[in-house]
């Protein structure tokens, strides 16, 4: 009695296991996530599959979906601030479509179960890059483009940008063209950049940056790519100085 008991079990675990570790079905998510139940699955699927699965990646459709996102936030921008120069639309669409916000809007869209990646791939945290995120979004993007067209994906893309949009009071200035002003106007030396620490695989990297102003005041910040861990290493050293 008691075998039979811990055969039953250990095969109870089995099932349970198999459970948690199997991705949930992508078609109701899809369904919900773009408002359309009758679109087919292979692109979406390819969306969501990391170059470490099994399968085509995404790779192809988030250069694509980068592209369309890009034609389709600046024509919002173009309309919705009528009276600004390119200057500030630029950094508005530059704020706009980094992957860091890529990535935030995939994680509330409820992507990450649904990510398809390689065993070392997710043991590394990819489910949780940003980078991985960040193209899995414009993948998405790419593969809604292509098989419902231009408008419903305008509609998309507008719908759930439609927040950080409205939000955006006055245009954002970059960090790092913020404190290259700050330096300039308090006739200080321009900020200097050092990579001092790069960790992680190859698809999740971590890059940890310095940024310094002569030896008035430095900081230091992370981030997924060189270009993200210079800006908040930017930000960081902006709270420092305007205190």
């Amino acid at each position: 009695m008691a075998a039979a008991l811990d055969l039953g079990q250990r095969r109870a675990l089995r099932s349970d296991r198999g459970r948690l570790l199997s991705t949930p079905p992508l078609a109701p998510w899809i369904a919900a996530t773009f408002g359309r139940d009758d679109l087919p699955l292979p692109l979406f699927e390819r969306a969501v599959t990391h170059g470490s699965h099994a399968g085509e990646s995404y790779e192809r459709l988030e250069f694509l979906g980068d592209r369309v996102l890009g034609l389709l936030m600046a024509e919002w921008l173009f309309e919705r601030f009528p009276d600004e120069p390119e200057g500030k639309l630029s950094r508005r669409i530059n704020a706009l479509v980094t992957g860091a916000v890529c990535a935030e809007l995939a994680r509330e869209l409820g992507t990450v179960p649904h990510l398809r990646l390689g065993k070392q791939a997710r043991d590394d945290g990819a489910t949780q890059s940003d980078n991985v995120l960040g193209d899995v979004m414009e993948a998405l993007i790419g593969a809604f483009y292509l098989e419902a067209g231009l408008e419903a994906t305008r509609g998309f893309v507008r719908r759930i940008w439609a927040d950080r949009i409205e939000t955006q009071v006055r245009a954002p200035k970059h960090p790092k063209s913020a404190l290259q002003e700050w330096a300039a106007a308090n006739d200080r030396r321009p900020p200097e950049y050092t990579v001092v620490d790069r960790s992680g695989p190859g698809h999740a990297p971590r890059f940890t940056v310095k940024v310094s102003i002569g030896k008035l005041a430095e900081a230091s910040a992370q981030g997924t790519s060189k270009q993200e861990a210079e800006t908040a290493a930017a930000k960081a050293l902006l709270r420092q100085l305007e205190r």
